[in-house]
């Protein structure tokens, strides 16, 4: 470290990821100051935010959000910025130097790419950026000089058992884990009357709502599938999922000499988070260290294709590559959201998914952030339509 204190904007600071951030940043007030914060429904907690951190801009979805903010934060000096755009402002603006990237899905895509053009260091927790647009998203990477780290547990460790992070020469074979989920033993009978709420219960992580039901769906790990093959330039081949209940073991890398390195921790996103944030220097993140004789025995086993339908999708797409990724991703979001509202099952999710990937999922993929939006759009309302009952 340079002994400069460096300047960090949060996008998403009122979810699971940003309130981790958080949490690390403020164990090293010498190191870290925040810039900038971005929430979207949970604005009594962002203005706690803003109290507790002081950052020069808080960014809100709407006129009617900023309003309600303005009056959580009266005789606050924290601009409140308004939309989309403003979001690229502040990830991309000059007394940026650290954008943790942790908006959910695809709202989170275009502050990410005008991160990438600025070229900031980016903490990308957003893995609909690279799974929507992996090429459209390391171009602009390229051509700013951005750096990417990954802050999903899974590729995080993935880079913590590389060279220099990424150099994958005489690797095999990368093993992303999941860890089942809440479903993980139950019959495909049963899980066609869960609700949202036993979805949502986890059993070894605090997430947020939709990432919890990706996880008891497994399309979380389909889609980091799709991200691991553009953060470090892997064919399908050369990915594997393998499912590990005690979420200890955050994924492998297997070498051609018969080696295999692991990185382990216990399941709490700070310690991803304080790596990305300090690499290549390592920093205090409050996580307990690993009690392995407590624990006692890691287990696993294969994830069941009949159980999971969503990952046997998600390595549909990455092999049909185009425009699939992004269409899936789209079709799940809608679904995820459609499930949580109570508009269709569970397993309705798959269902919905495969059918919108079948109609669009062999389009020709986006070269530019317009067009991947536009992939996104048409995905949206056809998975919609499904919902509405509207497909034949």
């Amino acid at each position: 470290m340079n002994g400069s204190i460096q300047k960090i904007t949060i996008l998403g600071s009122t979810g699971s990821i940003g309130v981790s951030t958080l949490d690390v940043l403020a164990r090293h007030p010498d190191r870290y100051r925040v810039f900038a914060l971005s929430g979207y429904r949970q604005l009594d907690r962002l203005a706690q935010q803003c109290r507790r951190f002081e950052p020069v801009f808080a960014v809100v979805p709407d006129e009617d959000s900023a309003r309600r903010l303005g009056e959580l934060l009266e005789g606050s000096p924290v601009r409140i910025l308004v939309g989309e755009s403003a979001l690229a402002e502040i990830a991309s603006h000059d007394e940026t130097d650290v954008v943790m990237a942790a908006i959910v899905g695809a709202a989170g895509l275009p502050a990410g790419i005008a991160a990438a053009r600025a070229g900031k260091k980016i903490l990308l927790a957003n893995k609909e950026s690279l799974v929507m647009a992996g090429r459209v998203f390391l171009d602009a990477c390229e051509a700013g000089g951005a750096t990417v780290l990954p802050i999903d547990s899974e590729h995080n460790a993935v880079f913590q058992c590389l060279p220099d992070g990424r150099n994958c020469a005489g690797v095999r074979r990368i093993l992303l884990t999941a860890s089942g989920g809440p479903f993980r033993l139950m019959s495909l009978e049963a899980m066609a009357g869960v609700t949202a709420a036993q979805a949502c219960e986890h059993p070894n992580w605090k997430m947020g709502r939709k990432i919890s039901v990706d996880s008891a769906t497994m399309m979380n790990k389909g889609l980091e599938l799709i991200e691991a093959h553009y953060l470090f330039d892997v064919p399908d081949t050369g990915l594997d999922v393998v499912v590990h209940p005690q979420s200890i073991v955050h994924s492998m890398v297997e070498y051609a000499d018969g080696s295999t390195l692991a990185q382990l921790g216990n399941p709490d996103m700070r310690t991803p988070i304080a790596h990305a944030l300090a690499y290549p220097e390592r920093i205090e993140s409050g996580v307990d260290m690993l009690r392995l004789a407590e624990i006692g025995r890691l287990d696993f086993e294969a994830p069941d294709p009949e159980r999971f339908a969503c990952l046997r999708l998600a390595r549909d797409a990455l092999r049909a590559e185009g425009a699939a990724p992004a269409v899936l991703n789209a079709a799940n979001e809608v679904a995820v959201e459609s499930f949580l509202a109570g508009r269709i099952g569970f397993l309705d999710i798959g269902r919905l998914n495969e059918r919108v990937l079948g109609r669009l999922g062999g389009d020709a993929a986006g070269a530019c952030l317009d067009s991947v939006l536009d992939i996104d759009r048409r995905a949206r309302a056809e998975a919609r339509a499904f919902v509405d009952g509207a497909c034949p």
